[in-house]
């Protein structure tokens, strides 16, 4: 040989991959052949799809031992079905009855047999909002407002709807106005009932002569087989559990009893805007205070018109961009105010004269405060009956607040009140002492819708 016998290079298919540097050390004997590509890249992958299976098992194995842990909620399901004449839309329970709401007037089911039935629909007005109460003695009061905004006020007996009037309603359709809001306090002494014109609102306050009711339809024994309704009984359907609602209706207005009308003790209106004084002094401004005005309005003040008009001038000069970037628009059309209000049972904060007879179970006054106003209006419920009802009554007590009110809530027991004003600030009162318990701000930028007391 011309040259010396040399070992060549090793080329790099020879070389060892990262998978076969320690493959000798498992197989020494080499009975297992390595898998040749790409058999080893799909055993990689099928392994991966083990792992994570094995992983997703894990966790839902303790994701399902926690949820053991939990207290589970009570799983309720339907005992029986009712089919009625038209569509429900709404339903109310009082007592040992469930008054439901249909497209074509009212119905009463007697619970729990589910067998008694009494329906009304005279006039086949689509009720769209029941609100309920229970008078005792088999009485029943019933508030029904229809799709035209028409607050309709039974007296519900001996599985009979007694019809006694409808509050709202005018003979001038121009004038007629829907009703917003309906409110029964506990007792049924009361009812209150906020109405909305073309261009303003208002909230009515009626006394229910419940007592007068009861003395009315005992003395008529036949009252509840003809007045309003016609009692229909119910008839078992294919299935045990269904029950469905026939027969004719009588009209309402056929009724031989005329049951006593609710009286109307308050027609609260929204504050007037605050003007411009005409006062030349301080002394002025306090001698209007004898004329029965309220302190705590805002009415009587020292403020001109001028005063007025150069702080809006400067306000909007100083934040015109402002103005313009929000596309402000004045709108010379009125927007009518929506009010929330709530019935008072009697506390410390509400004193009546010494001549008002006062039950502590029965409200003796109402809160009201309407959008965008900064006071609390009170209104005392115990007062004579006058012929003619004012129509701007005087708050009897004003809560002045720093913010405008937003929403307020009244505890179940009527003893502590909740106001949350516009710059998210909490105030619970105790109505019996007089004085706030907490006030609470919360931090950043939030706005309150409603509040709730638990």
């Amino acid at each position: 040989r011309k040259h010396p016998l040399e070992i060549p290079p090793p080329s790099e298919k020879d070389w060892l991959k990262d998978d076969e540097e320690d493959f000798f050390l498992q197989d020494p004997d080499r009975k297992r052949d390595a898998l040749p590509q790409p058999f080893r890249m799909i055993n990689k992958l099928v392994m991966l799809v083990f792992e994570n299976a094995m992983e997703i098992i894990e966790r839902r194995e303790m994701l399902r031992e926690a949820q053991k842990l939990k207290v589970q909620p009570t799983k309720c399901f339907p005992t029986a079905e009712f089919q009625v004449a038209g569509r429900a839309n709404c339903l109310a329970a009082s007592g040992k009855y469930i008054f439901v709401g249909l497209s074509v007037g009212l119905a009463a089911f007697k619970m729990p047999d589910c067998k008694e039935v009494c329906a009304w629909d005279a006039v086949k007005t689509e009720i769209c909002a029941i609100h309920a109460l229970d008078l005792g003695n088999e009485r029943h009061v019933l508030l029904a407002v229809d799709e035209m905004g028409l607050v309709w006020l039974f007296c519900f007996y001996k599985e009979s709807f007694l019809l006694v009037i409808i509050l709202n309603e005018v003979e001038d359709i121009s004038k007629r106005s829907t009703c917003v809001e309906v409110v029964l306090p506990p007792g049924g002494d009361y009812a209150g009932v906020l109405l909305q014109g073309n261009t303003k609102a208002w909230l009515e306050i009626y006394r229910l002569p419940k007592d007068s009711w009861l003395k009315e339809m005992e003395k008529s024994p036949g009252a509840a087989a003809g007045l309003a309704c016609s009692e229909r009984r119910a008839q078992h359907s294919s299935q045990a559990d269904i029950f469905m609602l026939q027969g004719s209706p009588v009209s309402a207005n056929k009724a031989d009893t005329k049951l006593s009308l609710p009286v109307l003790l308050l027609k609260v209106k929204p504050p007037k805007p605050i003007t411009g004084s005409s006062f030349k002094s301080p002394l002025d401004a306090l001698k209007k205070m004898d004329d029965g005005s309220m302190l705590g309005l805002g009415y009587n003040h020292l403020i001109k018109d001028s005063q007025w008009e150069q702080q809006e001038a400067i306000f909007r000069s100083t934040y015109r961009e402002y103005l313009e970037a929000e596309g402000e628009r004045e709108s010379k059309e009125e927007i009518p105010r929506c009010a929330t209000f709530h019935f008072l049972l009697p506390s410390w904060i509400l004193q009546v004269g010494p001549e008002m007879k006062v039950q502590p179970d029965v409200p003796s006054g109402i809160s009201v405060h309407w959008d965008g106003s900064h006071n609390l209006c009170l209104y005392l419920l115990n007062r004579p009956l006058k012929e003619k009802v004012d129509s701007d009554p005087k708050p009897d007590v004003v809560w002045p607040c720093a913010a405008p009110i937003a929403c307020s809530a009244v505890s179940s027991c009527s003893r502590y009140l909740a106001l949350a004003c516009e710059d998210a600030t909490i105030t619970i009162w105790d109505k019996h002492l007089g004085y706030p318990l907490s006030v609470t701000a919360i931090l950043g930028e939030h706005l309150i819708r409603s509040i709730h007391f638990l």
